[in-house]
């Protein structure tokens, strides 16, 4: 007899994760998303009627997009193909494409097709989609993380209908936690764990309206818990290394550091602190940080508080010399200073006002009074004749145009009457009513 007669012994499989067993079946199954799939709402009716037409489903982690994709699987009468873009390639796309077009002339049968993390394809990969979406065979769902209107094209977006899921908020990812704590056939039932109100809202907290990472914690929660009940001081024990969502090169960078910038220009220094913290703590380069900072000192402030530029370049010189963690205080120090300073933006539009004249309008030669004459031609020439040292003025100031003529009184410069720049004012309206 060949060894290979003998049967093979029985192996155990480990049980999917918890994450996986609870993962709603329908949409009555579904938790959160009401203003999507709640009875009535327009996506839902399209679902239940198999009316689904090209459409993009863009939000967090564990919010439900393969969830819904799943669910239109079960209720379609259409081919449905479903791959990843982390693992298909331009040859995946072309065959399914030409399979789909094969479906539609033969059997009349469209094709749902289901790409999760569609934004990991190029242009390339999702250009190969468009023509079959616009003849008709197939009906794209694209699942994404990131802002589709950067991830993906522009001719494709226009033929897709875009539905934003959110994370998930602490009530609903309790009341998933609680299912998968009764579920006697998918989830933790058949264990019979306890949990305190405390301890679920603790895990609903770390989450962060992740309800793959709120039931995955849970799995692991029951798995350690003594006597099968889970308490607030096991959950805080877990949740020590919690993983903020950031993503350097990704939409999450912008929104968070749009709202440290906006936070600092509202002068709201508990906001500021917070997303400052925000960034920090996902692992934000603080010298990126502290870059945005002093851009910030002359963009939003200025000579409001000239100070403020010398603090932000100082808490980048800090960070720079300390390193991390202990260069955060630094970073927090000058960004709520930035916060409680008096805003102008004066100086920015300064800038703006005379770069648009320097691109746009003629550029007229230096007045000759202005320029050096080094050389016995530049003499002859008249360069430097008329200059008037200021120093040899009684005030300090000399009676001396020196814009061009064509710009001759024009003001670039507007300063507030806010901060040190209320000074400013004062003086420059001395020096503008002076005959030049």
């Amino acid at each position: 007899m060949s060894l290979f007669d003998d049967p093979e012994p029985a192996v155990s499989r480990a049980p999917a994760p918890l994450a996986d067993r609870m993962r709603p079946r329908t949409l009555d199954e579904f938790v959160g998303q009401e203003e999507l799939i709640a009875p009535g709402r327009p996506l839902r009716q399209a679902i239940e009627g198999d009316r689904i037409q090209s459409i993009i489903l863009w939000g967090p982690p564990g919010t439900g997009k393969t969830t819904l994709a799943r669910v239109i699987a079960s209720v379609t009468r259409a081919h449905f193909i479903s791959f990843s873009a982390v693992l298909a390639g331009i040859k995946e796309i072309r065959t399914v494409m030409q399979e789909a077009e094969e479906a539609r002339r033969r059997l009349g049968r469209r094709t749902i097709l289901f790409v999760d993390e569609i934004h990991r394809f190029n242009k390339a990969q999702q250009d190969a989609f468009l023509p079959r979406v616009e003849a008709g065979d197939i009906v794209l769902i694209g699942a994404t993380t990131e802002n589709p209107s950067f991830e993906v094209n522009s001719a494709l977006l226009s033929r897709s209908k875009v539905y934003v899921l959110k994370p998930l908020g602490p009530e609903a990812i309790v009341t998933i936690l609680r299912r998968a704590l009764e579920d006697r056939e998918r989830g933790l039932g058949a264990l019979a764990p306890a949990a305190d109100d405390d301890a679920l809202a603790g895990i609903a907290r770390y989450a962060n309206g992740d309800a793959r990472v709120a039931l995955n914690m849970l799995d692991t929660a029951a798995a350690t818990a003594s006597d099968r009940h889970i308490d607030a001081a096991l959950v805080s024990d877990l949740a020590q290394n919690r993983s903020l969502l950031y993503d350097k090169t990704g939409e999450e960078h912008y929104n968070l550091i749009s709202a440290l910038h906006k936070s600092m220009r509202n002068s709201d220094p508990d906001a500021t602190v917070y997303w400052l913290a925000r960034m920090i703590e996902s692992g934000e380069d603080p010298l990126y940080i502290a870059r945005r900072l002093v851009r910030f000192a002359s963009e939003d402030i200025g000579n409001a508080a000239p100070q403020a530029l010398t603090l932000a370049v100082a808490a980048k010189d800090a960070v720079h010399f300390i390193g991390m963690p202990e260069g955060n205080t630094a970073l927090a120090q000058a960004a709520i200073y930035l916060a409680v300073a008096p805003k102008s933006n004066a100086v920015y539009r300064a800038y703006l006002d005379a770069a648009e004249a320097a691109k746009t309008d003629v550029a007229e030669p230096v007045p000759l009074h202005l320029r050096n004459a080094p050389t016995k031609l530049m003499k002859e020439l008249e360069y430097g004749k008329g200059y008037k040292y200021a120093h040899d003025e009684p005030e300090g100031v000399a009676e001396m145009d020196c814009l061009p003529p064509a710009h001759r009184g024009r003001q670039f410069y507007e300063p507030t009457s806010r901060g040190h720049e209320a000074e400013i004012r004062k003086r420059l309206d001395a020096l503008r009513k002076k005959p030049g």
